[in-house]
């Protein structure tokens, strides 16, 4: 048995993967959504981003699991990626999905598209959180009005720190048997280091055709990505949605 831990991205907690958990559990497999410090259920609780490194490594030991699938969403691929060297020979796989991965010395805000200047000015000006997304941020993402406004609904400001503080990585991200999910209406190609680490033996590929939020919009296809990750065939065959990927 796979046990899952799935780490949404910015502004969420563990109730995004409502519509995914139940396919994994129902596969046979423990799933366990977290939240991490300061978000949704623990808003108030102070967190940088090596906060959120040791919130997934505690819930791992604290639950004492082994054959361990961690799953990192966007801004959460960061300390999903740095807890996965972490834990040892708990850890099977990890995932990425849609997601940053950590740069040793370097911070979510170092990769900002518009610059970290700007995140960080915006991060200042907010008392220092992130602004929770709008809907107007969700148009074009594979949403439901639905689906758009539970997404936006459930929200909380993101602790800044999270954002700017840098990861600490001990090896090389290429020594993780990992895969990347890639959702196409966000780009319809990785970013540069998740496409250098593509090219090693241990990273594979798969894409969506759907948004940034596919725990939302396509949370069957998403269950059996996550199952044919963890080598379990069988059971996501079951879920007939269809997937596209390729090995590199």
């Amino acid at each position: 048995m796979t046990e899952f831990v799935l780490v949404a991205g910015a502004w969420l907690g563990a109730w995004a993967w409502d519509d995914v958990v139940p396919r994994l559990r129902a596969a046979g497999h423990g799933a366990h959504p977290l939240t991490l410090s300061g978000l949704a259920d623990k808003q108030g609780v102070a967190a940088g981003q090596q906060t959120h490194v040791r919130d997934i490594v505690d819930e791992v030991e604290r639950l004492d699991l082994r054959d361990v699938v961690l799953v990192g969403h966007s801004y959460s691929g960061i300390p999903v990626g740095q807890a996965a060297e972490r834990i040892g020979d708990r850890l099977a796989r990890v995932v990425f999905v849609d997601s940053d991965v950590p740069a040793d010395g370097e911070s979510f805000a170092s990769g900002w598209w518009q610059g970290p200047a700007k995140l960080e000015a915006a991060i200042a000006d907010n008392g220092g959180f992130w602004a929770p997304l709008t809907a107007a941020e969700c148009d074009g993402q594979g949403l439901t009005d639905e689906q758009t406004t539970r997404l936006v609904g459930g929200a909380t400001p993101h602790p800044g720190a999270t954002l700017t503080e840098p990861a600490v990585l001990a090896r090389p991200l290429d020594g993780l048997p990992a895969t990347y999910v890639k959702c196409l209406l966000d780009g319809p190609e990785p970013a540069d280091d998740v496409a250098v680490l593509l090219t090693g033996e241990n990273w594979r590929l798969v894409e969506m055709d759907t948004g940034h939020w596919p725990m939302f919009s396509r949370p069957a296809e998403l269950a059996r990505i996550l199952l044919e990750a963890a080598g379990d065939q069988r059971r996501a065959a079951d879920l007939t949605a269809p997937v596209r990927g390729r090995a590199r």
